[in-house]
This record gives structure tokens, sequence and C-alpha cells, in this order.
């Protein structure tokens, strides 16, 4: 079904950011959730072997953002007005370009939004990350604000590019849509990124702690790029709990072992009224429906 949309009234913007170093605070340590101080790699740089496609879960790691985590740094503040820009704008699925230094001319793609770091995530191929530094500009042609699904009003988009929303096989189901999804998560598991006021930015998290409910949902095969629907979870003007509503976003951060934490959730669409049917569908992961590795 080709979704009729307001796509050709959008606005085609640029914003440049650059790659970001991994930061540590005053001390290295974080505190499991089960009272364990433990030293992992976390968010930032270039990620060599961590990709999307890739599991979410079982590396020695803590929120560790596949590809390339950048940031507009025109001030320190990951907040300043300019990284706001960078990260309400910038979409998922929108082409990135490498614009200095040796991977000058690469192209890769947005797959992810990181709050509280904001950063922006980006995948590129394996041999234009053995040639990018950290502080190389990246240009993004952000593309999908504002978008709208003209025949399902009752369904909001936001975060995604007009050519990824056309890639994704979404049928109509009545006056619901049908969404590929790998997982249905129930709201119960979310965490931390709750009570935020918008969500043209960031995520929230799946927390993975308690062992019968990861089960019951399949939770531990979940890979970052997968999109994923969260049941009875409405992310209409904010993250909240509201019976029957359906989040459908897409993972994009690695696991973690602190309270309240876990996988990462970029919003995608969102129906308060429950207007997603999502359908299971194994193969629902960008790296897939964008050909962005061919070893998945």
């Amino acid at each position: 079904m080709v979704l009729r949309t307001n796509k050709e009234k959008l606005v085609k913007l640029s914003v440049v950011g650059e790659v970001t170093s991994p930061i540590y605070g005053r001390s290295p340590y974080r505190i499991s959730a089960d009272g364990q101080p433990v030293v992992l790699p976390g968010v930032g740089g270039i990620t060599y072997n961590i990709r999307v496609g890739d599991p979410a879960c079982g590396w020695e790691a803590d929120h560790v953002e596949p590809g390339v985590s950048v940031q507009n740094r025109e001030k320190e503040d990951v907040y300043s007005p300019a990284n706001r820009a960078f990260n309400i704008l910038s979409c998922v699925g929108n082409e990135a370009t490498v614009v200095s230094g040796d991977a000058k001319g690469a192209k890769g793609v947005v797959t992810g939004k990181h709050g509280g770091i904001e950063h922006v995530l980006v995948d590129f191929p394996p041999e234009t990350l053995e040639k990018l530094l950290i502080g190389d500009k990246i240009l993004i042609k952000t593309y999908g604000l504002g978008l709208k699904l003209l025949d399902f009003p009752e369904i909001k988009v936001m975060n995604i590019d007009p050519g990824f929303l056309e890639a994704l096989d979404i049928k109509p189901a009545g006056d619901k849509l049908e969404i590929p999804v790998t997982h249905q998560i129930p709201a119960k598991i979310m965490g931390s990124g709750l009570g935020a006021t918008q969500t043209y930015s960031g995520d929230y998290d799946i927390q993975l702690f308690d062992k019968p409910t990861v089960e019951a949902y399949g939770l531990e095969d979940l890979r970052l790029g997968d999109l994923v629907a969260i049941m009875d979870a409405d992310s209409t003007y904010g993250r909240l709990y509201r019976k029957g509503a359906v989040t459908v976003g897409i993972v994009v951060h690695c696991n973690s072992v602190i309270s309240g934490h876990g996988p990462g959730v970029t919003t995608l669409f969102t129906s308060s009224k429950g207007k997603i049917a999502p359908r299971i569908d194994p193969g629902a992961n960008i790296a897939k429906i964008l050909k962005l590795r061919t070893d998945i």
C-alpha cells in the first residue's frame, strides 16, 4: 500500500555535527541493579564492532551506541539550541555525509537518537568507520519533521524519514495500520525517559531485570535497529502509560546494568486510541529493511 502523506510539504534542512569522544564522569564506576560497582564502555565515539542488526544485549557494555555517535558541539552544553535542533530535526533514515577528514564524501544513515547525552546515531559501512576520526564533521540532510499520515489522523508520526516510512511493509487493517515489529513490549517495563514532555528527540529504556517478563515476551534476542511495539504506551505529547495506546519505535542503544535502564527506544509512531496493529516480523530491523548490511 502507498500511504498518503504530506511529504511534498516537508522542509529538507541541513544540520552538522561531529563525531563525539567517549566520556566518563569523575568516577568510572556504575552501580548495577544488584549493587555491584562495574567499569564498562559507555556512550560516544566510533563503535567498530557493534552496528544496527547486532544484539542489543550480552555485551560487556552500558548504553553503548552502535556505529557513530554525533553531536553538534557549537557549545559544550548538550542542550544548547544548536544541538537541540540537531537532535529534533534529524530523523531515522536520513542521509548522513562525512564532510571532513579522510572519510570525506562517505554516506551513512541516521538510525536513532539517544536522550540525556543528546546524541544522534549514524550507521556507516565498516570501511568508513576505519577512516573516521573523533571530531570529523557529519552533515545530515534532515527530512521528516512534520510528517503526517493523511488517512490515519489518529496515528502520530515522528522521527522518521519519508523514505524509510515507504520502505516499511505497512498495511491497512480496517481503521488501523499494521506495522511490522520484531517484539511487543509491555509498558510496565519501560523505564528511563518516562515523563519527558516531548518525543521528537531522545529515547526511553526497556528494563530487562525481571527474567520471567523477558522470557514471556522473548526479549532476550532484541537487536539494535529492531522496530518494536510498546503496548499501553502513548508518546503523543511525552511518554506515559495509557491503556490501549500503542507506540512503535526503534531500538537505538545497548542494554544497561543500571536500575531503570536498558535498551533505548526512539519513537516513530504512536496512537493514543490504539489505531496501530503490531504485526510480528523477525525481519523488521532497519539494517535489513534499508540493506545496510549483507550479513543478517
